[in-house]
């Protein structure tokens, strides 16, 4: 009777053996087919106009007696603001800063060998989203001239242009960029001599917005890079 449960114990283990080896094909297969994929970043481009711009309009006055130098600024920004609203700028779009004034007399260097004891700074900031008339009046700026005003061009006074509807493209411009994704995918498994699956993992780059060049920051480039992973199949 023993002999018999040994014999038969024996048996029940060469059947899982003999399965377990069945199997292993099959569970190779699976991981073979797991381990066919490729990854691919799909790109896509745009050139949009800036929708909304910051300018600031600077300008330096200076003077020995501090009651003419502000009723010069007084005059100099009610011509800036009409200059303004005649191009198309309502008021609501414009705000003054108060005067930075400074008085050189009591600088370390320089002492009193200075033309003038004050120097004024005032500003005038546009902020608007009529990008093209701010352009207009910017090529129009010899007109203040003729006035008597001289608008500063540093650093500080330079206009910054941005793109605030960035999502109403953002949605198209992933398609786009998937699209040329799966084009760089299909092209792979073409040449592979594979059929192209499904998507396995995707992610979405960040956008990237920069000014087309150093001449039109008016112009924005905008980039976004999205990472897909398809799985292959013979």
């Amino acid at each position: 009777m023993e002999n018999k449960g040994t014999f038969l114990a024996g048996v029940a283990v060469m059947i899982g053996l003999i399965c377990v080896g069945l199997s292993i094909p099959r569970a190779v297969k699976v991981l073979d087919s797991a381990k066919r994929n490729v990854s691919v970043r799909g790109l896509c481009e745009k050139e949009v106009p800036a929708d909304k711009v910051i300018w600031p309009l600077q300008y330096s006055v200076a003077g020995d007696d501090l009651t003419a130098l502000y009723k010069k600024i007084e005059d100099n920004n009610a011509v800036i603001k009409a200059f303004l609203k005649q191009g198309g700028i309502e008021d609501s779009e414009i705000s003054v800063s108060a005067p930075n004034i400074s008085d050189l007399f009591t600088q370390e260097y320089g002492g009193n060998n200075r033309r003038f004891r004050y120097v004024a700074k005032s500003t005038t900031t546009v902020g608007t989203g009529k990008v093209d008339k701010v352009l207009e009046l910017m090529n129009r700026q010899g007109e203040l001239i003729r006035d008597g005003i001289t608008l500063e061009s540093g650093w500080e006074a330079r206009p910054t242009f941005s793109l605030e509807s960035l999502n109403d493209i953002k949605p198209q411009m992933i398609e786009e960029a998937t699209k040329n994704a799966r084009a760089s995918a299909q092209k792979f498994a073409d040449d592979s001599g594979s059929r192209l699956g499904k998507i396995r993992e995707a992610t979405q780059g960040y956008f990237t917005i920069e000014d087309r060049d150093s001449n039109t920051p008016q112009i924005k480039k905008v980039r976004v890079v999205t990472n897909v992973n398809y799985s292959l199949t013979k």
